[in-house]
């Protein structure tokens, strides 16, 4: 791999030579722009405003506007001499750990190769001392006409280095998160893990970019005179999903896209219905708003039981009576069968007496 910055690390006394190498590659497609009627290639041509006429690039420099708008001629001389001590040293401040470095600052990647075989063996030392301490190094550098920040750390065997932004370059993320009241359930965190642990992890070796391979189809298309793929339907969309059935119906697609076993609840439980969302109003807190709702509940529950207990008591009675009146009603039927029937047959004995 080309270097595309020499120097040396600077580590405490002990200096290592090294070359400074890409770490990362751009695979994204460039396009060029073309005169639409009919195909003609548009360029850029760099003209002197002065002179106005097209210039090479050997008659190309730098130069820095001023606030009055005079240019300040800076030649590569001017930049080698910067009153700077990491001008060509990368200057290690300080060992931390690595979690202390906020991924927001990370920019471009590179690796640090040892320049020459006089440079192994401290390069080596640094690198089992970063592995040995579980830290990273943080440093400065200069680079493409600015000092930045760098960090420091072992990937394999080879020393890495993270350009850092400055802390006063990172935006402080104010007014980006939701300014509306949102209550989150235990149970809607317990299905948001399930659906997490159901995901699982990946290798991200498998991971790769669907849009550059659709482009290069659309181009090999194009190429051969073919007609472009079709678009595939977007997925529907639009709507709104209740919380809990989409995380429900969420971890059990995950599931049988895994192979696993989904349980019969599961599989019963309905379609996702569609929901409103909508700003809830800010509460004012009070100090008394914690001990109302419990009272309220509990009032509530008590209004409950005593209306179920009446409701109980009226049964029952009602019960009780409807029973002493059948039991009067049979006695009465009963002693009512008795009395005709002695009378029947005190008639019948006064007619065989009659007869005879």
């Amino acid at each position: 791999m080309r270097s595309i910055w020499n120097g040396a690390i600077s580590f405490g006394l002990v200096s290592i030579p090294i070359k400074l190498v890409n770490a990362t590659e751009s695979h994204t497609i460039s396009f060029r722009q073309i005169h639409t009627e009919d195909g003609g290639r548009i360029r850029y041509r760099k003209v002197c405003e002065l002179e106005d006429r097209e210039v090479t690039q050997s008659e190309i420099g730098k130069g820095y506007q001023d606030a009055d708008g005079t240019i300040i001629p800076i030649t590569d001389e001017d930049l080698a001499h910067l009153p700077l001590p990491t001008a060509r040293t990368i200057d290690i401040v300080a060992f931390v750990p690595a979690d202390r470095i906020d991924p927001l600052q990370m920019e471009n990647a590179y690796y640090l190769a040892a320049s020459g075989a006089p440079a192994a063996k401290p390069y080596t030392l640094l690198r089992e001392a970063l592995k040995r301490s579980r830290k990273v190094a943080i440093a400065k550098f200069a680079l493409r006409g600015r000092e930045r920040l760098g960090m420091l750390r072992v990937v394999d065997d080879v020393i890495a280095m993270h350009g850092l932004l400055w802390p006063d370059e990172i935006r402080a993320p104010q007014g980006v998160a939701p300014d509306v009241d949102v209550t989150v359930r235990d149970k809607e965190l317990d299905l948001a893990d399930a659906l997490m642990d159901t995901l699982g992890e990946v290798d991200l070796a498998d991971l790769h970019d669907e849009y550059r391979e659709a482009l290069e189809e659309v181009i090999a298309a194009k190429a051969a005179g073919e007609a472009p793929p079709e678009t595939p339907e977007p997925a529907p969309g639009g709507k709104v999903l209740d919380l809990m059935a989409a995380l429900e119906k969420s971890v059990r697609a995950a599931k049988e896209s895994r192979g696993e076993a989904v349980g019969a609840a599961e599989e019963a439980a309905e379609e996702p219905a569609e929901a409103e969302v909508r700003h809830l109003p800010r509460r004012k807190a009070t100090r008394a708003a914690p001990e109302k709702a419990p009272a309220r509940k509990q009032a509530a529950s008590s209004a409950k039981k005593t209306a179920a207990k009446k409701t109980a008591s009226s049964a029952k009675k009602t019960a009780s009576k409807s029973t002493r009146q059948t039991k009067k009603t049979a006695s009465t039927a009963k002693s009512t069968t008795k009395s005709t029937t002695k009378k029947t047959a005190a008639k019948k004995t006064a007619a065989r007496k009659r007869t005879a």
